[in-house]
Parts: C-alpha cells; structure tokens; sequence
C-alpha cells in the first residue's frame, strides 16, 4: 500500500456536452447530454477541501469534459478557479476557441492548453465528423503560437486510417510552429471498441512507438507516447519518464455527476465517493485503496508475468467493471516480435 500520495492534478468534467461527434470518443458525449452541467459552485467547494490540507499552487487543475468551451460561463468558471490560488489548464478540441475565447482564458489565468487534432484535413474531420473542425483547430494552433506565456501541446489518436500519414503530420506541426505533440493509441472503451479502424494491427502498434522513438531522435519537435501503459524495452525511449499509473496515487477527479474518482479516462466505476455526500479531500486521505495496491490485479495475464513489479498491472484505465485487463501493450509488443522472429 503506498503511503505517499500527494494530491498533484485534479480533474474536473466540468460538462458532458459536446460539440462533435468522435469515432474513438471512450465517454459517449453529446450536444444534449442527459446530466446538466456541474455548477461552477460544487467544484469551488471541493477546492476550498483541497485549500484546507494542501497548498492550492501546488495542485494543477485540468478542466475537461466533453468540451469545456459548450459552457458558456467557462471563463467564469476558471477565473474563479485561478482567484482560489489553483494553476489551471484545459483540453479542448478547439473547434470553439476563437480570438475572444482564447484572451477571456488567458485573462482568467489559464497557464496550459491542449489541443486535439487526428490527422491533417480529411482524416481528422473522419474522425470528428465536422468538415470544419480540421480548418478550426489549423486556425487555433496558429493563435497559440503567438502567444508565449502558457505551455500547449497537440495530442493525436493513432488509428489505422491516420498510422501511414504520421509522418505528414509531424511536418505540418512543425511548420506551424508546434514545440510539443503527444500520441496515443485507443484503448477499446465507449465508441472506440466497435469500430475495428481504431484498432491498430501489431506491426502497427510498434510502429508507433519506433515512430516517436526515431522522431525524438531527430530533435524537431518534441513527441512523447501518452501516459497509456507500460511499454518494456520502449520506456525510457518515448517520453520523458519511465511509466507509472498515477491515478489514485498523485491525480484525482471530479466527475460531472459528483463522483470523486481518478483519471478521467476511467470510464470503470471506480468511484470512490460523491462530493455531494463526503468530503474530498478525506476521501482522497483515506479511500482510494484500488489504486495505492496494486496486488489485486496480479491475477489472470498478470499472475505470472514478469513485468508485473514495473508495470503494477497497467493503467486503471484499461480495467474493466470486474477489474480484468482489457488491453495489455507488452503482450501486443511480445507477439509482434515473435511474428518478426518467425
């Protein structure tokens, strides 16, 4: 059981609404979505939770959803958040993030953005099924690279209709000025698990990851594999540090619906309370077990593998509601090197 579990980023799904349509999309959101949003007061008083234990600027807000810019009291929301001594960043698909958008952020302090893009034009409107998005997120990336006081990065789903165009990709980010690009691959949740073409073969899978490997060579633009599981002779060679779940352990969440729960990629119901029953912050002191021992996962594919003291039986992410392991990526690097082998 861990012992040491600094509270270091905090999620808040601040919406369920969204103004597209993604194929890969794990959370199903909609324009209409059937939970109204989380009043801005609920989150505020988790933060004053937060406030009481530990230092607010040591603590990095991350406002999600859905999509954050569907409300349209957002810029309240986060400047409020700020006023509370909070750093706060957003992910977005930025088909909302207009001029005046982005300056009502800057002004509520926002300090790091996220942008997703799939792809150049016509891969990434497939995708998101919006023939504007790829023109509106072209027109976002060109603003933020004028604007030099927060951090942003782009992040990119690798499917298999996108996997032989990354290449093209990588020099157009770096035509337009980009400094920092993540990847990740679909873990099969939500949409994602029904539709085979975001399901990369395991020659594909590697791909990927000697993509990054020879992109980070190169010095350009820096690229790094998203935080989505242990990744054996790969680690240490595609991001910056060696892999950690850190759900549970240093990130936590507030779902739209109250629920206190981790990484919001966790679509498992993991909860481990409801801000409109406990209090946070004790919560987060005293619940939490799932995730700060991982031994209830050393069973079935992970029994007896080798890797299970490095990987501590993947990201929490990738379990499902009876806590069985729904995609392993050493398994998949392992059986593309015994097919190259044969």
């Amino acid at each position: 059981m861990l012992q040491d579990h600094p509270l270091q980023q905090l999620f808040w799904e601040c919406t369920l609404r969204c103004n597209l349509h993604c194929r890969h999309c794990g959370s199903d959101c909609k324009t209409q979505s059937g939970r109204l949003d989380m009043p801005k007061e609920d989150f505020l008083k988790v933060l004053d939770s937060v406030a009481r234990k530990v230092d607010p600027h040591q603590v990095f807000v991350v406002v999600s959803g859905g999509e954050p810019l569907m409300r349209e009291d957002i810029e309240d929301c986060c400047a409020a958040i700020y006023g509370k001594g909070f750093p706060w960043g957003m992910v977005t698909n930025g088909l909302y993030l207009t001029e005046e958008r982005l300056q009502g952020l800057l002004r509520a302090g926002m300090h790091s953005i996220t942008i997703s893009l799939d792809g150049l034009e016509a891969d990434h409107n497939w995708m998101r099924g919006n023939t504007q998005s790829f023109l509106r997120v072209d027109n976002a990336i060109s603003m933020l690279v004028r604007v030099s006081r927060i951090s942003f990065d782009i992040v990119t789903c690798v499917t298999r209709r996108n996997y032989p165009k990354l290449q093209e990709l990588k020099e157009y980010l770096i035509a337009k000025g980009v400094g920092r690009w993540r990847i990740f691959t679909v873990f099969p949740v939500g949409r994602a698990a029904k539709d085979p073409m975001m399901r990369l073969s395991n020659e594909e899978f590697k791909g990927v990851f000697e993509f990054i490997r020879t992109t980070r060579r190169e010095g350009r633009i820096q690229l790094d594999y998203g935080c989505e599981g242990f990744l054996g002779n790969y680690e240490g060679e595609v991001r910056d540090h060696l892999y950690t779940c850190q759900a549970g352990v240093t990130i936590g969440s507030v779902l739209v619906d109250g629920s206190i729960s981790a990484c919001t990629s966790i679509r498992s119901d993991f909860h481990q309370g409801n801000i409109y029953d406990d209090d946070f912050m004790e919560v987060w002191e005293q619940r939490y077990y799932p995730y700060r021992n991982r031994e209830w996962m050393h069973k079935d594919d992970c029994a007896d593998c080798n890797y299970f003291r490095y990987c501590q039986g993947n990201g929490m992410h990738l379990r499902d509601g009876e806590g069985k392991l729904l995609l392993c990526h050493i398994k998949r690097l392992t059986k593309t090197l015994t097919s190259d082998a044969k």
